[in-house]
């Protein structure tokens, strides 16, 4: 137990402590971003990434992994709050939080197993080039400043490091935004700055109750969204785990974040902020700054509010540019440019995978989906090069009375009917042995073919004996299937 405590906490503390401030810094334009999206104050949305990167860091089932309001969850939260108002997010909130540690009890979090690698490329990718969009809007209709701004910054991101000594000691894009912001004020430069985006909170966050009637209606109203902020928070949350767990060659607990995620949108809601999840592009920002314990999520959040509070007259003047290059250099980060090289030699299946979980995320904005496109086709490939694999040999005895099939492969829905199809009824036959030591059953569907191939047998005269079944194929053959109960046989025909 301590020996975890000192890992997850104490093995890094420089590391975590500079990137949990690199984190910070472009947490608050996101945040305020964020809340503009989803139709509420600004404070709605710094008020979450505090609670909830604090929470996190302490509950969460991944170190290192940033987590806050995101623009996936603003997106969703928007009709709510135009039609019913804050008081109803901060509910929907709440609930949400709720719905997430059930989904962590009942272990969902081990659904991200059914994920193939091509489908967390995709997502990766369609992330990437997400976050590349969102920056357009910083980099149109704009002066001259901001390009040399930008570029400038970008420039210090990728040269820095190559200093000797100070180019290791401190994070580029720590670096990139003081720089930035010194050269911005000194010499007075007419650009576009994180004050632009809306005023910051000037207290600390207090306890609220959101203010709805307790009554069915409510739950009525707030629960779709609750659950389709449960669903993409969750889903967005673990396949960042997973991304972190790459980036770090480490594990991490994926119900243990379920429910870490759900207490964190608890507080978030009693504190007056919007539901959040895991962030990938500041959870790679922490990565590539040196973070890598809980020390750098918390760092994250305390140093989010301190700034928001204490230092919100410099905080003002940091130009957007600065955080513009920042995650222009996420975003470069973020995309797998293996994926495109290994277009070539990866399978026709896993590339429409990758590449359709890419358009799907990118055309929609919608993660879930995106997603969800991508393991539908992957698990049809799949189906369909399993059965593939599913072959019936057949060889006659000496005399032409007797035939031995041998079935190899999985019989299931998607080879069922080539399984059937196998056989050949009209031989004149008086026994068929069929051999099922090599095979394995695995649905209703697979039962109802091997019942079609012996009651078809049995009505040209021929006798049919079953060899082989391994334990699983019995017991689900026995439940199902009706080719040895004449009673059920004769129900069957009688149906006919």
């Amino acid at each position: 137990m301590l020996q975890n405590l000192k890992r997850d906490w104490f093995s890094n503390i420089r590391g975590d402590l500079i990137a949990g401030i690199v984190v910070a810094l472009a947490l608050i334009p996101e945040a305020i971003a964020f809340s503009i999206i989803a139709g509420v104050d600004p404070k709605v949305g710094l008020y979450a990434s505090f609670c909830i990167a604090v929470i996190i860091s302490i509950v969460g089932g991944r170190p290192g992994m940033i987590s806050a309001a995101t623009a996936a969850m603003a997106v969703l939260m928007v009709t709510l709050v135009k039609e019913h108002g804050l008081e109803y997010l901060l509910a929907a909130t709440l609930l949400t939080g709720v719905i997430q540690i059930v989904m962590g009890y009942l272990k969902l979090g081990n659904l991200m197993r059914f994920v193939s690698r091509s489908v967390v490329t995709g997502f990766v990718n369609a992330l990437a080039i997400l976050i590349f969009m969102a920056q357009l809007p910083e980099l149109t209709n704009v002066t001259w400043h901001v390009y040399a701004m930008t570029a400038a910054g970008l420039g210090i991101i990728y040269l820095f490091p190559y200093i000797p000594t100070i180019g290791r000691l401190l994070p580029s894009p720590l670096v990139t935004i003081i720089v930035l912001t010194v050269v911005a004020v000194v010499f007075n430069i007419d650009i576009r700055t994180v004050g632009d985006m809306g005023d910051l909170p000037d207290t600390l966050p207090i306890f609220l109750w959101p203010d709805v009637p307790l009554k069915f209606e409510t739950l009525a109203i707030i629960f779709p969204y609750a659950m389709a902020l449960s669903v993409v928070g969750l889903l967005e949350s673990m396949m960042t785990a997973t991304i972190v767990d790459d980036l770090t060659d480490t594990s991490s607990d994926k119900n243990r974040e379920c429910k870490g995620q759900g207490v964190a949108n608890i507080g978030s809601g009693l504190l007056g902020g919007m539901a959040g999840c895991a962030m990938i592009g500041q959870s790679i920002i922490n990565i590539k700054s040196g973070g890598r314990g809980r020390l750098s999520t918390m760092t994250a959040g305390l140093f989010l509010l301190f700034m928001v509070l204490v230092l919100d007259d410099l905080l003002v003047q940091i130009p957007m540019a600065a955080l513009v290059a920042v995650m222009i250099m996420v975003s470069i980060g973020t995309f797998s440019w293996t994926s495109i090289r290994d277009l070539k030699k990866h399978p026709l299946s896993t590339n429409i995978v990758m590449v359709m979980t890419v358009l799907v995320v990118v055309f929609t904005h919608n993660l879930a989906l995106g997603v969800f496109v991508g393991v539908l086709l992957a698990a049809l490939f799949f189906a369909n090069k399993v059965a593939h694999f599913m072959v019936v040999k057949s060889d006659l005895s000496e005399n032409d009375t007797k035939r031995h099939y041998e079935v190899r492969g999985q019989i299931f829905f998607a080879s069922a009917d080539k399984f059937a199809a196998a056989f050949d009824f009209k031989e004149a036959l008086e026994k068929v042995e069929i051999d099922l030591s090599y095979a394995h059953f695995w649905d209703i569907t697979s039962v109802s073919a091997l019942d079609k191939v012996v009651l078809k047998f049995r009505r040209e005269g021929t006798e049919v004996e079953l060899v082989g079944m391994n334990a699983a194929t019995a017991t689900i053959v026995d439940r199902f299937g009706v080719h040895d109960k004449p009673e059920e046989v004769e129900k069957m025909l009688a149906g006919h």
